[in-house]
């Protein structure tokens, strides 16, 4: 199936060599074979049909490779290979999953530099937002390696007295995961770390934009020795038809997703035909806070962090800054001035870009559009990075905007580009109704000199994660998820397991 962004024309990684691109690319592909590159019950195949779709550079908007193309046949066949896995691998001893996991980990950083180089080819970003992906995404298997020992359970009496009760978490079951472009390594390591820790085997379908970092997680996983079945990695461009087939399979039980709040609102309603347990890390609209008596330099820092890794496209990117008015123009010098000398290019033509494109045209003209409807609304372009204007790529300037009003249309949208709308406030009460005054509520960053402040104004924000004098949030040891609708359940930490456990008791009777 061929790509369906404007402009995509058929090619090859000669499209890489006119950007200068990575050596490494082209060798790195023919040993992975995308075209082969379903793992479906402990081999790597092509799809029944022989199917392939086009991925494409959105540096260039160039095709440089096929992936496989998997049919809802295929999607069938890996539930298959992962129902026929899961007796054996849920009765693996925690700590024979826990040292494959460890070997995934090791493996996965022996590979870094070369994953990276992948992730920058399909996604568009920085290759050192892309190796600094890859290392974080490694990082979930050597967690989860540690907590698939960490069994724990429950004894106690009951209060009528006769009877001891005991407590058991065992694995789900089978689990279908559905994982999204901007993070290609990192969602997919998330999510199957703490599965297979838990004892449950997996279905997954990256997503038809970046499928080739799964491809490549699929030979590492075979590389690893995980038992055949245990991991089905499955991608497709029949997004909607494959996750129907899994999610009306009643051998799957449970869900996980990320991803847009729009597609997790359907994947829900389906999931709760079967009453399978969903897991759903959706939209934000992240408010960056900096108070009177913030340290303006560290603020920076975390305001470049916050809203400028992975190029802005990542549901926890600062998305409207809050400035008050006390140091607004301090900020918002500071902040521009590194805005204005910041390099945007393609990641692989020259190491010192540090900002790629977005990862199709189209979000590149949603952005331009919010941009423009912000101007129109009284917002001044106050700084604006270079860019590459003639590429045919989805590049696109980093800019901050200034007298944007608190109720436009560019803060109540999930941006997810490299734009950044700053709104002075000076009233605590007002400032926390901005904050709250939306959907989402997946994260939100706070710069005080006062923690005290600082922590309580992070227990009236309506978000479930809260950077406080720093600009990044996710951490493998911290529990990742937000409320109202950025999603349900949480990922990384001891909360990341019991997303794929269920809890069982035993009343025995005791004289």
């Amino acid at each position: 199936m061929a790509d369906t962004r404007p402009g995509a024309a058929a090619g090859t990684a000669a499209a890489y060599t006119t950007l200068g691109a990575h050596p490494a690319l082209a060798d790195y592909l023919r040993r992975i074979r995308p075209e082969e590159g379903m793992l479906l019950g402990g081999r790597m195949t092509a799809a029944s049909d022989g199917g392939t779709f086009d991925v494409v550079d959105p540096a260039s908007n160039a095709v440089f490779a096929r992936c496989t193309d998997a049919t809802t046949e295929d999607a069938a066949r890996a539930v298959d290979a992962a129902s026929e896995a899961l007796p054996a691998w849920s009765a693996t001893p925690p700590r024979q999953r826990a040292e494959l996991l460890r070997t995934l980990f090791d493996l996965m950083v022996g590979q870094a530099e070369e994953l990276a180089v992948l992730i920058s080819a399909e996604n568009g970003k920085s290759l050192d937002d892309a190796r600094a992906e890859v290392l974080y995404a490694a990082e979930f298997f050597r967690w989860f390696s540690e907590e698939a020992v960490r069994t724990e359970g429950g004894f106690g009496t009951s209060p009528a007295g006769g009877t001891r009760t005991i407590v058991t978490h065992r694995p789900i079951g089978v689990v279908a995961m559905i994982t999204p472009w901007n993070f290609p390594a990192a969602m997919g390591t998330r999510k199957i770390a703490p599965a297979l820790a838990a004892g449950c085997t997996v279905v997954l379908r990256p997503a038809s934009l970046t499928p080739l970092t799964a491809v490549a997680l699929s030979h590492l996983i075979l590389q690893a020795g995980v038992p055949a079945g245990v991991v089905n990695i499955v991608p497709s461009s029949r997004s909607a038809e494959v996750s129907t087939t899994w999610l009306e399979d009643p051998r799957v039980r449970a869900v996980s997703f990320t991803g847009s709040t729009q597609v997790g609102r359907v994947l829900m309603k389906e999931a709760a035909e079967k009453v399978l347990v969903s897991s759903m890390e959706l939209g934000g609209n992240a408010p960056f806070v900096v108070a009177a008596d913030a340290d303006v330099d560290a603020a920076v820092t975390g305001a470049v962090q916050a809203k400028l890794r992975g190029g802005g496209e990542a549901c926890t990117a600062a998305n409207r800054f809050y400035v008050h008015q006390d140091v607004a123009q301090e900020f918002t010098e500071k902040f521009s001035a590194v805005v204005r000398n910041l390099r945007v290019g393609p990641a692989l033509a020259d190491e010192a870009n540090q900002i790629g494109p977005l990862v199709t045209t189209a979000a590149r003209d949603k952005i331009n559009a919010l941009v423009d409807g912000a101007v129109a609304g009284g917002a001044v372009v106050y700084a604006e990075s270079s860019w590459p204007q003639d590429s045919p790529g989805a590049f696109i300037p980093v800019r901050v905007l200034t007298n944007v009003a608190p109720d436009a249309e560019i803060v109540r949208t999930e941006i997810f580009g490299p734009v950044a709308p700053i709104i002075t406030w000076d009233d605590e009460d007002e400032l926390l109704t901005w904050i709250n005054d939306t959907d989402y509520g997946l994260s939100g960053y706070v710069f005080s000199r006062d923690l005290g402040w600082a922590l309580r104004l992070a227990e009236r924000m309506e978000v479930g994660m809260v950077g406080i004098n720093r600009g990044l949030v996710s951490d493998p040891a911290a529990p990742f998820g937000g409320v109202k609708q950025s999603g349900i359940g949480r990922e990384g930490a001891r909360e990341g397991i019991r997303e794929f456990q269920e809890t069982q008791y035993y009343s025995v009777a005791w004289s």
